[in-house]
């Protein structure tokens, strides 16, 4: 996976790991979802990874993936087979260099929403639903610039995540052609909770 200069993070940033766990679901192969709380200060309300900061007791991106996808989801870590870690990509908005951890999940665990001052929603997105062109859009921020976002299971996923998300199907071959051209602004009700930090 290549990464743009813009997204390659400085020295001081935070280290950060996100765990892109890959599963076989009831409507066929998938990736876990998290829909961060309302409440939070930071990224409040988006749809993300699970993960967060590299603390000092983690062993590293793949310990710190693991744990916060247990905190947050409730999943059984030893069901989980890591399969390699991505390059670190620059979460400018909070400082954060993330290392996207990709794992299998061999043996699923029941999940729901773990802290409920963290987590609002759990789901598995079938990888179809991602990669179907009726889902697929462009986001348009105020200030002008544009990126990619989806539509499934009732979340809009934009920002970093959708980005991430935009790269690994890429990557993984299961990119399919959709309208580039179709751009819709950020509904007010985003913004607002995305003007926190």
């Amino acid at each position: 996976m290549t990464v743009p200069s813009w997204l390659r993070p400085p020295a001081d940033a935070r280290p950060a790991a996100v765990l892109v766990l890959f599963g076989e679901g009831p409507d066929g192969p998938d990736l876990l979802l998290t829909q961060r709380a309302a409440t939070l200060r930071k990224h409040a309300g988006q749809p993300a990874f699970p993960g967060g900061r590299i603390d000092p007791g983690d062993d590293g991106p793949v310990g710190a993936a693991l744990r916060e996808a247990h905190e947050e989801t409730g999943l059984n870590p030893s069901g989980c087979d890591v399969l390699a870690t991505l390059p670190e990509l620059y979460l400018s908005r909070s400082n954060h260099r993330v290392t996207p951890v990709a794992a299998w999940w061999r043996e699923p665990s029941d999940v729901s929403p773990g802290h409920p001052g963290e987590v609002a929603a759990v789901a598995r997105v079938p990888i179809g639903e991602l990669t179907d062109p009726a889902n697929r859009l462009n986001v348009r921020h105020p200030s002008g610039f544009a990126g990619p976002a989806f539509r499934v299971r009732g979340m809009l996923v934009w920002g970093f995540t959708a980005m991430l998300l935009t790269e690994l199907l890429k990557v993984g071959g299961w990119d399919r052609p959709w309208d580039a051209g179709r751009v819709e602004d950020l509904p007010p009700d985003v913004l607002a909770l995305a003007a926190r930090g």
